[in-house]
């Protein structure tokens, strides 16, 4: 009968093996391809980016249902952290060109100081309310849409992901580069977390306008990692010390006993159980860190109870969950009530259950022991039913057997995404929730940034640490008092690389802004020798929107979209007042040159000419 078992366990032992060996076979093609479609969204170079700005990403190369050609301040600041942690680590894994990779981060710098001086429907950069825009045209334009804005976690995200370089570039002697040109950005970054962050917003779905848990814990960290390099390069950051502890005693308020809830502040039938407070431990945590609830670190119980709660909502609503047993490892989404494209299992979501299990077993193994307390205990007796309460060092075997099997367990989320990733290896947003086919935006830049962070951690491969040790103690006492910010725009970039550049197939958009003082009922038009301003016939000119007008800032503007690349075009600006009267601007036609799509900002800004 013994020998029976022994050769049972043998064979489950040699089948795990085979499924180890079988998805490491996965990931080591599916990181090339996903460093790849990283680099084809982005702009400047990317093949499916054409006519991007070089230093932003698309969303992904989908132009309709949905439209994500466009750049986000989040995605592209997740990305490119994800991307300037691969350059901090030394690593020349999946093809990757150092030197290169250098110059595209360098491009986002730059990108990133011309788009907070963007005046957008959110504000401007003035009182630093423009800085809340979520997203941008690809030109570096503003959006001028309907949207859920402001997003305010942006900022924070930007804010950590240039301090990261900041940092780096400070290990490297290149201190003055911070000092001239990343700080400036930084801090403006800074001020607007400073002064906004106990003002609701949208949340990182763009659906719930209140106060989110994602939001505020990468605000948390961007202000304590911001007064750490605020000191080092001799700066000051008021905003970092006076509101940083504050911000984390607000954070607490999430945390509902059982698990986090996302958002509140807000009327909402939603349970609060969401993927965005999976994404809020990942994207704070600190290898450095104890098992900390304040901060939620991944290895905290409260993370662990929550990440419990939240794959266990998803079991039973999922058609492709069939037959999944509870305690292993189930597709899921952004939160149980989503409706978007059908409400599907998404790739980023799956990869982030499985990268929290990695921070929480790099934790853990760092501190050499695994702390069960009530809290937890759920999560735990997925993994043993009889397990208790207790702390249990890395030399006992509860420790191993717990730890084994937990590893195994994230290692399941991602056969889940490699189970359902097409055969060219890419990866869309989400994939149907009863067939598990790929739909919505193919190639995301954001879930091809969520694999390679998953099996950077999966490898025990861990960014520096930002400083929660120093960070975690809540206050006795919130009381909110939100700093006003001083905000400027930055003058000084990176030399902006256009090598390589991809341009339009075909045409350009350009952005015309306008400076005149209009009164109600006046209306401001352009007309030119092309078509699309319709060939000097004042009745088919085109339209500019008085969308972005305000009593201090005349400006009209219009973004001209079938203007053919290289183009030479002559135009003019003409008034129709009320009654019909058409009153053209002075001096002589203008001029422009369509560009090929490369330039960082293909726009023109002109004064009405009295």
């Amino acid at each position: 009968m013994r020998s029976i078992v022994v050769a049972s366990t043998a064979g489950l032992l040699l089948g795990g093996q085979m499924a180890a060996a079988s998805l490491d076979s996965y990931i080591a093609k599916e990181s090339v391809r996903s460093y790849q479609g990283i680099m084809d969204n982005l702009g400047n170079k990317g093949v499916k980016a054409p006519g991007t700005a070089a230093g932003l990403f698309i969303a992904s190369p989908n132009t309709a249902n949905p439209d994500y050609f466009y750049t986000w301040t989040r995605d592209s600041a997740l990305t490119f952290k994800c991307l300037i942690d691969l350059l901090d680590s030394g690593s020349s894994d999946y093809g990757l060109n150092r030197a290169e990779l250098e110059t595209d981060i360098r491009n986002y710098v730059s990108a990133q100081a011309v788009l907070q001086n963007v005046s957008n429907p959110s504000g401007t950069l003035e009182d630093g309310t423009g800085l809340g825009e979520p997203k941008f045209e690809i030109d570096l334009n503003p959006f001028t849409g309907s949207w859920g804005r402001p997003q305010r976690d942006g900022p924070a995200l930007r804010a950590i992901a240039m301090i990261t370089y900041s940092n780096y570039l400070v290990s490297r002697g290149k201190k003055s580069d911070v000092v001239n040109i990343m700080w400036p950005i930084i801090s403006n970054d800074l001020a607007y977390v400073g002064q906004y962050w106990n003002e609701t917003g949208f949340d990182l779905w763009e659906e719930q306008d209140g106060s989110s848990f994602f939001t505020l814990a990468v605000q948390h960290r961007a202000l304590v990692q911001g007064a750490a390099l605020a000191k080092t390069i001799g700066k000051t950051c008021s905003a970092c010390s006076s509101q940083a502890s504050q911000v984390l005693c607000f954070l607490q308020s999430f945390w509902n006993g059982e698990y986090i809830t996302a958002n509140i502040n807000m009327d909402t039938t939603r349970t609060g159980i969401d993927a965005s407070s999976v994404l809020g431990s990942i994207h704070t945590f600190d290898p450095e860190a104890s098992c900390d609830d304040s901060t939620f670190q991944p290895c905290s119980s409260r993370a662990l109870a929550n990440h419990k709660v939240y794959v266990d909502a998803f079991r039973s609503i999922y058609k492709v969950n069939d037959g999944i047993k509870e305690g292993s490892a189930a597709n899921v989404g952004r939160y149980p009530e989503d409706v978007y494209q059908g409400g599907n299992p998404w790739y980023l979501t799956d990869l982030a259950a499985a990268e929290m299990l990695y921070d929480a077993l790099y934790q853990w193994n760092k501190i050499g022991s695994l702390e069960i307390t009530q809290t937890s205990l759920s999560f735990f007796r997925d993994f043993d039913s009889t397990i208790k309460a207790g702390t249990y060092s890395s030399r006992t075997k509860t420790y191993k057997i717990l730890t084994s099997a937990i590893r195994a367990y994230a290692d399941d989320f991602v056969g889940l995404v490699e189970k359902y990733t097409p055969s060219n290896g890419s990866l869309a947003e989400q994939y149907n929730r009863n067939t598990s086919v790929p739909l919505s935006a193919n190639d995301l830049t954001w879930s091809f940034a969520s694999f390679l962070t998953s099996i950077q951690r999966r490898a025990s491969i861990v960014p520096a640490s930002w400083g929660e040790k120093t960070a975690n103690n809540v206050p006795s006492k919130c009381a909110a008092s939100p700093m006003t910010g001083t905000y400027k725009a930055a003058t000084a970039t990176f030399p902006t690389s256009t090598a390589g550049c991809i341009p339009a197939t075909d045409v350009v958009p350009v952005t015309f802004y306008l400076i005149e003082n209009t009164y109600y009922g006046e209306n401001v038009y352009m007309a030119g020798n092309v078509s699309a301003l319709g060939n000097w016939d004042t009745s088919e000119g085109f339209a500019l929107d008085a969308g972005l007008y305000t009593e201090t800032d005349n400006l009209w503007f219009g973004s001209v979209e079938l203007i053919e690349a290289g183009t030479p075009i002559e135009y003019k600006y003409y008034k129709i007042e009320s009654n019909g009267t058409v009153t053209w601007e002075s001096g002589d036609n203008r001029v422009y040159i369509v560009p090929t799509g490369c330039p960082i900002q293909p726009n023109v800004q002109d004064v009405w000419r009295s």
